[in-house]
This record gives C-alpha cells, sequence and structure tokens, in this order.
C-alpha cells in the first residue's frame, strides 16, 4: 500500500510540475504581473482549461513512459 501512495504522489506532483510549466510557455506574464493574469482569467471564466490542457500532455507523456519502460522491460529479460 505504502509503494501504491508513493506512487500516486510521484503522478500528483509531475502532473503539477507539467501545469506549472505549460502555464509558464503559454502565459509568460504570470512572472512579471500574475494578478492581471488571474483577473482576466476571472473575467472570462475560464478557470479549468488550464487543468483540462495539462491533463491531455500529463496523459501523452505518461503513455510515452509506460511504452519505453514496456520496452526497456522487454531488454532486461533478454539480457537475464
Amino acid at each position: 500500500m505504502e509503494k501504491f501512495k508513493l506512487a500516486i504522489k510521484k503522478e500528483i506532483l509531475f502532473y503539477f510540475l507539467t501545469l506549472l510549466v505549460l502555464a509558464l510557455i503559454m502565459h509568460i506574464d504570470l512572472l512579471t504581473d500574475p494578478l492581471s493574469r488571474l483577473q482576466t482569467m476571472q473575467e472570462k471564466g475560464n478557470y479549468t482549461h488550464p487543468f483540462l490542457y495539462s491533463f491531455v500532455i500529463y496523459f501523452v507523456i505518461l503513455v510515452l513512459r509506460k511504452i519505453i519502460d514496456f520496452v526497456m522491460g522487454i531488454f532486461e529479460k533478454k539480457t537475464d
């Protein structure tokens, strides 16, 4: 159970890092004037789009990571 909790914490951290990186790439003004960005977001009412976009990118990266893990597992078994 502890291994599962650690894996979930790792994936949540990875997701939020993806969210942060994408937010800073798309909206560089978050570094200089975050209040105006948040005010614009509040006026437009688009609260969920950053989470949805980040989830899509996170899911693509997750699939690629699992494919690489699978391929690496095949090669590790053949060397034994």
